[in-house]
């Protein structure tokens, strides 16, 4: 499943495209850089970004436009982000959250 638009019949054809590399639990995997974070891991073929704290179940994107929690990772060591509306950038390391996302000390680092 390809979510990146190449083409668009208002905004033409994107051809300055900058292929970048994000980690996903210390994975490489291929991004175009700007384009949001849960795009790149759906075009990875990763589907689940978080599980819940209770139940354990996982999630994935629900909203896409950052008003729901179902898409919060583990992103630069930061709980609680949401990749629908977080844009890659080259060397971005990104790990699935389990339950509620824990601030890490340097200590913990």
């Amino acid at each position: 499943m390809i979510l990146r638009v190449i083409e668009h019949p208002i905004l033409g054809t994107l051809t300055d495209l900058k292929k970048v590399t994000l980690y996903f639990n210390d994975k490489p995997i291929a991004a175009v850089e700007g384009e949001p974070i849960a795009v790149a891991l759906l075009n990875a073929g990763i589907k689940v970004f978080r599980t819940t704290a209770k139940r354990h179940e996982p999630r994935s994107v629900f909203c896409a436009i950052g008003r729901c929690t179902d898409c919060m990772m583990i992103v630069d060591g930061v709980p609680n982000t949401r990749t629908c509306v977080t844009p890659v950038h080259d060397g971005m390391h990104v790990e699935r959250q389990e339950g509620l996302g824990v601030v890490r000390k340097e200590a913990d680092k």
